[in-house]
């Protein structure tokens, strides 16, 4: 898309940065795109795996977490805060991520 592009106009930006789109074309569901610079150093698996074990353990019901391809709609009337998608996010360096996650703005609070 658009980032690949911007590589191939100005060659100096060549691999040093991504871009995402995302339509939400409902009026509930939003998506988060958190974006963060670690401390330390880890893998999307590591940030992965520590989100699946809080979704089923102490945050069960209130965080979920997905590996499924999915759109906004999937969301409708989910009653959890905050739903990992697993599949979306992209460890832009060892110490930068990006996490995405959705809600229901009327059903998950």
């Amino acid at each position: 898309g658009a980032a690949k592009a911007v590589g191939k106009v100005i060659p100096e930006l060549n691999g040093k940065l991504t871009g995402m789109s995302l339509r939400v074309p409902t009026v509930d569901v939003s998506v988060v795109d958190l974006t963060v610079k670690l401390k330390t150093a880890t893998t999307y698996e590591a940030i992965s795996a520590a989100i699946k074990k809080a979704s089923e353990g102490k945050l069960k019901g209130i965080l979920g977490y997905t590996e499924d391809a999915v759109v906004s709609t999937d969301f409708l009337g989910d009653s959890r805060s905050s739903i990992f998608d697993s599949k979306a996010g992209i460890l832009l360096s060892p110490q930068f991520v990006k996490l995405i996650s959705w809600y229901d703005n009327e059903c998950g609070y």
